[in-house]
């Protein structure tokens, strides 16, 4: 029998190296913390380079115009926001404003806001700059190891070029270690549907239940002396529910794993930006749809972004330099002409993509006991680590207010971390909200302008 646990959960592995995620076990497995019955599903998606919000005498264009209530129509009523994209969603949107990263950076603002933006953690001295380190977990790491979920895992995706240079700034198992992410859907995909090899193979191993995979695992873990009646009752129920998931939706259709399959290798380059985070969304949905993972996260461009988007036709200058507004990476440059519109327009196509993973969501009835969440790394094109955008939609537990515009009016983005961990069901052991996410010398507690 192959029974692997790790700390935070038990799997079994089988042919092919296909593995399967087991109910927590209470002859195996005690956890610290409460959970809400109910799975709840947190997805975090990154764009960089800041929005374009009012600042530096440049005109306000992501928000609403005025906090409280909204709805579909006041959004629509107000086409040159962007966040009217997501006008279908206004009822179940929380739009959040007023957030600090709390710690400065250490010599490069784009590292420093990716690793605090997950984190509310310090930047490190060293390495610096560039090549500086968060000196916390991520919040995905910190709800996905409450939970046994793909080996306590978060699924973790990335889309954009990699130089060795500001490539993955999101994700962090502690302190200065950083997660790697998958940049390709279709490794993604083999991995969490149990294929290792062409798609041939992979439609060939479809036609038999996971179940199937993993039964000399499953005879042997049943037959551990040390599980309880209640906890061989949970595994009959568990791999009946298995085969019942695979019936209905943990696999992509056969024309959309061609689709996946052919772009192997190329999700680096420009023209395919969108294509793949949309694939990553795709795959993020049948994830969640399954309990595959009960977190994600997806960065979109590398640490400072310089995908040339097309967007009407028109292949727009590097985003990073777009939103310096100079052909230059740096101070020096000739101005972009036209370059706080292509930046909102970027903003715009940004929303577009994250509504898609909405729209999935949906699909699967999963959207209501989720937390999707758009976010940044930057607050405006100064760079600013003050008023980072939080778009949020889905109430989780019950937690987060919606339909509603918010101002936090300067709290330290752990508050919002924490009333995000808190709406993804988990609480203390004693019953309370999270409250103490992030760095030590924070004030801890929820944001209360977020709270239903």
């Amino acid at each position: 029998m192959s029974v692997r646990s790790p700390s935070r959960r038990a799997f079994l592995t089988g042919i092919g190296g296909v593995t399967l995620a087991l109910p927590i076990l209470e002859s195996l497995r005690q956890t610290a913390y409460a959970q809400d019955a109910t799975p709840h599903y947190s997805v975090f998606v990154r764009q960089a380079n800041g929005v374009c919000q009012e600042s530096n005498g440049e005109p306000e264009q992501y928000w609403p115009s005025a906090l409280g209530p909204i709805t579909s129509s006041s959004l629509a009523a107000e086409p040159d926001r962007a966040v009217t994209e997501l006008a279908d969603y206004a009822d179940r949107m929380l739009l959040v404003k007023g957030a600090d990263f709390a710690f400065d950076s250490n010599g490069c603002g784009h590292s420093g806001g990716g690793n605090q933006c997950l984190t509310a953690a310090r930047v490190s001295d060293s390495p610096s700059g560039a090549y500086s380190l968060a000196e916390g977990e991520s919040i995905d790491n910190y709800i996905a190891r409450m939970h046994s979920q793909n080996g306590g895992e978060p699924l973790t995706l990335y889309t954009g070029p990699r130089g060795g240079y500001l490539d993955e700034v999101l994700s962090y198992r502690g302190p200065q270690d950083r997660r790697s992410a998958e940049d390709d859907p279709w490794n993604a995909y083999q991995r969490m549907v149990g294929g290792d090899g062409p798609l041939d193979r992979l439609l060939e191993g479809r036609r038999k239940s996971v179940n199937d995979l993993v039964r000399a695992q499953m005879k042997g873990l049943l037959g551990r002396s040390d599980l309880s009646k209640a906890d061989r009752d949970k595994l009959d129920l568990h791999f009946t529910s298995v085969r019942e998931f695979e019936k209905m939706s943990c696999y992509l259709s056969e024309d959309e794993e061609q689709a996946m399959a052919s772009m192997l290798g190329q999700g680096t380059l420009n023209d395919n930006r969108e294509t793949v985070a949309k694939m990553h969304m795709d795959l993020i949905a049948i994830a969640f749809a399954c309990d595959f993972a009960r977190t994600a996260t997806l960065q979109i461009g590398d640490g400072n972004d310089s995908t040339e988007f097309t967007i009407n036709g028109e292949r727009l200058p590097s985003f990073h330099m777009i939103s310096h507004r100079i052909y230059g990476d740096g101070d020096e440059g000739d101005p972009i002409v036209g370059a706080i519109e292509m930046h909102h327009n970027i903003d715009v196509l940004f929303l577009r993509m994250f509504r898609h993973l909405l729209e999935k969501l949906d699909g699967y009835d999963l959207l209501d006991q989720s937390v999707a969440v758009l976010t940044n790394d930057l607050s405006n094109p100064t760079h600013s680590f003050r008023d980072i955008p939080y778009v949020i939609v889905g109430q989780g537990d019950g937690t987060l207010k919606q339909g509603a515009f918010v101002d936090g009016g300067g709290v330290t983005h752990n508050k919002v971390l924490n009333t995000l961990i808190t709406a993804t069901g988990l609480r203390t052991a004693s019953g309370g909200p999270i409250e103490d996410f992030g760095d030590a010398s924070l004030d801890g507690g929820m944001m209360p302008e977020m709270l239903a």
